[in-house]
C-alpha cells in the first residue's frame, strides 16, 4: 500500500485532530479509521463516470497507536468495494490529499 505517513504526534495532538475528523462526519466504520472526500473536480473521467454508482470516493487516514497518522494514497469507492475506478492516486490526487492533510495539520497548531 502506497501511504503518507507523519509520526511523533503527541496524544494531545491526536486527540484534537481525531475530535476535529469526528466532528466533520469523517469518522469510519473502524475505530481511528477517518475517511476524507475527494472534490469531484479531483477525480478522474473513469471515476467521475462511476460517481452516481460508486461515489463518493474517499482517501482513508488511519491513526495509528504511538501517535502516528497514515493517509492511504489509495483512492477508494463507498458505494462499491470492487471496481475499475478504485485507484491510487494520480500524481494530482496524491498531491492535493498531502495538501489536505498537512493544512489541517497547520489548521489545528499541530507541531510535528
Amino acid at each position: 500500500m502506497r501511504a503518507y505517513l507523519v509520526e511523533d504526534l503527541n496524544e494531545n495532538d491526536v486527540q484534537r485532530i481525531e475530535s476535529y475528523l469526528s466532528g466533520k462526519n469523517l469518522a469510519g466504520p473502524i475505530e481511528g479509521i477517518y475517511f476524507l472526500p475527494l472534490p469531484e473536480d479531483e477525480l478522474t473521467d473513469e471515476q467521475r463516470a462511476h460517481l452516481p454508482e460508486c461515489g463518493p470516493f474517499i482517501t482513508a487516514l488511519e491513526v495509528l497507536p504511538g501517535g502516528a497518522l497514515k493517509l492511504e494514497l489509495l483512492v477508494r469507492s463507498r458505494g462499491k468495494l470492487r471496481c475499475s475506478c478504485i485507484a491510487y492516486a494520480t500524481p494530482k490526487q496524491r498531491e492535493r490529499a498531502i495538501e489536505r492533510l498537512d493544512a489541517l495539520i497547520r489548521e489545528l497548531d499541530v507541531s510535528v
